[in-house]
């Protein structure tokens, strides 16, 4: 039994979008894009497993992204009612120039102001597969 959907086209597309932004406000260290996107609510579990807040997510955006570059592979969006999921792999460089792979998942809220993140789990692997 699926729960999930495709979502309607508009939804689809909007989160979809966010999600490109999420990733190159990572890359720039664009914390006033987290601060305007991010519930209030947010929590982040990091590769490392810290669990971060709203807060303290954007100080450690703020410092800029230990990687130098970023590329999404997969991405696969799945709607849940006023929920989306968004589960996504990506490759990356790190500044010391080893590479790998993470996958990430991005829990969204629709909400007055629009979809907004309210969770994200990443897990990173340090080769690629």
């Amino acid at each position: 039994m699926s729960l999930g959907t495709e979502g309607t086209a508009p939804d689809r597309q909007e989160v979809e979008r966010l999600n490109e932004q999420y990733i190159a406000a990572f890359l720039n260290g664009d914390s006033e894009w987290y601060r305007e996107h991010l519930a209030d609510e947010f929590v982040c579990i990091e590769s490392d497993g810290s669990v971060l807040d709203k807060s303290e997510f954007l100080r450690s955006a703020a410092k800029g992204p230990d990687v130098t570059s970023y590329r999404l592979e997969k991405v696969r969006v799945r709607f849940y009612g006023e929920v989306a999921l968004v589960q996504a792999t990506g490759k990356w460089v790190h500044k010391d120039g080893h590479t790998g792979l993470s996958r990430y998942i991005d829990v969204y809220v629709r909400a007055p102001s629009g979809w907004r993140t309210v969770s994200a789990q990443v897990t990173r692997t340090s080769a690629s597969p």
